[in-house]
Parts: structure tokens; sequence; C-alpha cells
């Protein structure tokens, strides 16, 4: 199967966020290609396949505003890589399909989390993300070792 990648090439912004996490790479794959409503999606909202080339949509819910999320899944490494396209509007990737890379990494009984999120329009969206990015990942981390 062919897997078309976004061309990023006019698009260069992009950001690099680590984290070590408690969870095991298994479960955070999981995390991130079937249970997206447990620790970022509004519940409810959630259409996700983890297939290769499957389209996706989540909502988030923040301050009252709904803000919808499209992709597509590029590439799954079960327990090391998950690849995805990211798509928001004006408040976030302004309508550009955006690239995130997620490796997983076993690291002292936990996983050292990597993420890259690619083709940004500007350096205003990058810097969102930029201070978003960790802070969804503290929630990852946080859900994931209540039980949840």
């Amino acid at each position: 199967m062919s897997v078309i990648q976004p061309d990023l090439s006019s698009r260069p912004f992009q950001l690099t966020v680590e984290r070590t996490m408690a969870a095991s790479p298994s479960v955070l794959y999981q995390a991130w290609t079937e249970k997206f409503d447990l620790w970022f999606a509004a519940p409810g909202t959630v259409l996700m396949k983890p297939e290769v080339n499957v389209p996706y949509f989540f909502e988030t819910h923040f301050e009252g505003e709904r803000y919808p999320h499209y992709g597509r899944f590029l590439e799954l490494r079960p327990d090391r890589l998950v690849k995805l396209t990211w798509l928001t509007g004006a408040g976030g990737t302004k309508g550009a399909e955006t690239i995130v890379t997620v490796d997983f990494t076993p690291h002292d009984g936990g996983t050292q989390l990597r993420l890259v999120h690619a083709g940004f329009p500007d350096e205003e969206s990058r810097d969102k993300h930029e201070q978003a990015w960790p802070i969804v990942l503290e929630q990852l981390d946080q859900r994931l070792a209540g039980g949840t």
C-alpha cells in the first residue's frame, strides 16, 4: 500500500518535545491509537481506527470552544512509533496538514517519549503547539499513572 506523505518543503517550522513517561511503550502506543478519548479528545467524539491511511476525527473542548482535529495514520509500529497527519483550524495548524511523529523507547521501567510535530505554516502556529504539547503529554502521563 502506498502512503502519500504531505509535502512540508514550504512549511519548515517544527518542534520537538521529549518526556520520560511512567507507562510502558505498549500502553502509550494504545493511548495514541485506540484510546484518545481517555486523555486528549472529548469523550464521544473519537472516530479512529489504528490503520495506515485510514482517516480519523476527534474534538477537543477548551474554554467552551470546540476544536476539531482530522488526519490519518502514516506509519504504525506497535509499541515503537506512531506517525500521523494532524490538521486543525484557525487556532491550531490553520488548515495545514502537519505531521506528528511519536517515538516510544523503553527507559527505566517506563518510556522515553519523543514527539516531533512538523509542517507548521508559520512560527505563531508552531509556538502555540510548542507551549501546548508539554502540557498534553503531562496530562497523558498523569491519566495513565492514575490507572485510567
